[in-house]
């Protein structure tokens, strides 16, 4: 995954959403062990504390737990993986259909750009 980041949410937040994400794509498994504090922070080149910022955010969420000489792990948790995901699209879908209302494209409109997507796809 590529680290980029913008300057519209804290570093650590979006670093503990891509974390998410990667665990949600199984690119983690469940009880899996993350990379250490430093391997993180060479992976995305920032800072250990910014990294360590967004394990602590992933801890408090119960998404990742620490064992203490061993590191930190994913979560066995399946049903708080799944409610992230959902979360995660349905706060991407409704930012998309605000954009989509703004520019006042209606439901039919979009309905029909996704089938003429959703059509490329299935030729290439």
């Amino acid at each position: 995954m590529l680290w980029t980041f913008n300057n519209n949410e804290p570093i650590y937040l979006q670093i503990a959403t891509k974390l998410k994400l990667q665990i949600v794509n199984n690119e983690y498994k469940l009880g899996d062990k993350l990379p250490s504090v430093r391997e993180l922070a060479l992976i995305t080149k920032t800072n250990p504390n910014t990294i360590q910022k967004a394990l602590q955010e992933l801890e408090n969420e119960g998404i990742i737990y620490t064992e203490r000489t061993n590191g930190k792990f994913i979560s066995d948790n399946k049903e708080l993986i799944e409610k992230f995901k959902k979360d995660y699209v349905e706060k991407l879908l409704k930012e998309f259909l605000s954009t989509m209302k703004e520019m006042k494209i209606n439901k039919n409109e979009i309905i029909e750009l996704l089938r003429g997507i959703e059509d490329e796809d299935t030729r290439n």
